[in-house]
């Protein structure tokens, strides 16, 4: 079971392809051309319009997720270029499973297709896993978003065999899909 009262909040790991750190107060420029994205509007809880009053909004409730034991937010970045962010990864612990963790990403429009968002999966699922102590790590896709279904399926993700699950979001109520990695 994870005992974890907070998170590190120093938390940094790289991967092959992908790396994962702490959102920084200089990270504030280039978060509003990463989530002011008609698609990240479309599948994810971040505001819309996204803007820099957001983007320090998104940095704060990093800290405090961390220092709660409720989560992390981590800029992803690439390996020797980790001052630039190129989209999220969030692990939040699961209110009613507390050793599961649900894990949601959002890559930039100008970084998609680079693998980031299937790199970052793996090495943040590894992290839960591994680092954190979570004895499950699962996704909530809605169905309909083909693009986050194809990056699950490809960081090696299948869907559970668990009901459906709502999600009110953004005034709408959202049905989506659990996957969960085997292992």
């Amino acid at each position: 079971m994870v005992m974890l009262a907070s998170f590190p909040p120093d938390v940094r790991v790289v991967g092959t392809n992908v790396s994962l750190r702490p959102w920084e107060l200089h990270d504030l420029s280039h978060m509003p051309a990463l989530f002011d994205d008609p698609e990240v509007a479309r599948w994810t809880a971040l505001p819309s319009p996204f803007d820099l009053t957001a983007a320090r909004a998104r940095i704060a409730r990093s800290h405090r997720l961390a220092a709660g034991g409720i989560g992390l937010q981590l800029a992803v970045t690439l390996p020797g270029e980790e001052r630039v962010p190129r989209g999220e990864i969030g692990l939040m612990r699961d209110a009613d499973e507390p050793d599961t963790a649900e894990l949601g990403y959002a890559i930039g429009p100008a970084h998609r297709g680079m693998g980031l968002a299937s790199g970052s999966l793996a090495l943040c699922a590894e992290l839960a896993l591994r680092e954190l102590g979570f004895e499950r790590v699962i996704l909530r896709i809605d169905p309909e978003n083909a693009p986050s279904l194809g990056v699950a399926r490809s960081a090696g993700f299948v869907p559970a065999d668990a009901p459906l699950f709502h999600r009110p979001m953004k005034g709408r109520l959202h049905t989506l899909v659990t996957w969960t990695l085997p292992v």
